[in-house]
């Protein structure tokens, strides 16, 4: 009966760790900052000068330029910050980004336009996984599984910038 246990309690063990969570966990060093530059389609996450890790990304429809208005298509450029997290996103999971900024709302309200927002750095849902590249409506995409690490790595307040 002993040994019936004990065979019992290693297939739930293996079961169990066969169930794999979108959740990670990272113990390295911080992220201080987040870098992308949009015409490499390369995002970096680092510790002060380090590399930590770099990803290749998909950006806004229209990615040349910097978001202006709601629908434009187009991934901002500038300094951001991470500003929120959501483990149920749509596009598996998501961090936000600050967009917009002060300076950015100024804009889109002086030519009596929304800045727009929801810009967040996600994974891709089955829908998007074998669209063409620079799908999304101006955020940055990496694959689900980068998504776990970038998620698990980027705190919420780490600096973000994006150039041209």
């Amino acid at each position: 009966m002993r040994w019936l246990s004990l065979v019992l309690l290693f297939v739930v063990a293996i079961g169990a760790a066969g169930c794999s969570s979108k959740f990670k966990t990272y113990s390295g060093p911080k992220v201080t900052h987040v870098v992308i530059y949009k015409e490499q389609r390369k995002m970096h996450l680092l510790h002060n000068e380090t590399v930590l890790k770099s990803y290749d990304v998909d950006l806004g429809f229209a990615p040349a330029g910097h978001k202006q208005f709601e629908g434009d298509g187009r991934t901002p450029e500038g300094q951001y910050w991470i500003d929120r997290r959501n483990p149920n996103s749509q596009f598996y999971l998501s961090i936000g980004i600050s967009y917009p900024n002060a300076a950015d709302r100024a804009y889109a309200e002086a030519q009596g336009k929304s800045p727009g927002g929801d810009i967040f750095i996600h994974g891709q849902p089955e829908v998007f996984k074998n669209k063409k590249a620079d799908w999304t409506a101006g955020c940055i995409s990496v694959t689900n599984r980068e998504m776990r690490d970038i998620y698990a790595m980027v705190r919420n307040g780490t600096q973000v910038w994006i150039y041209p």
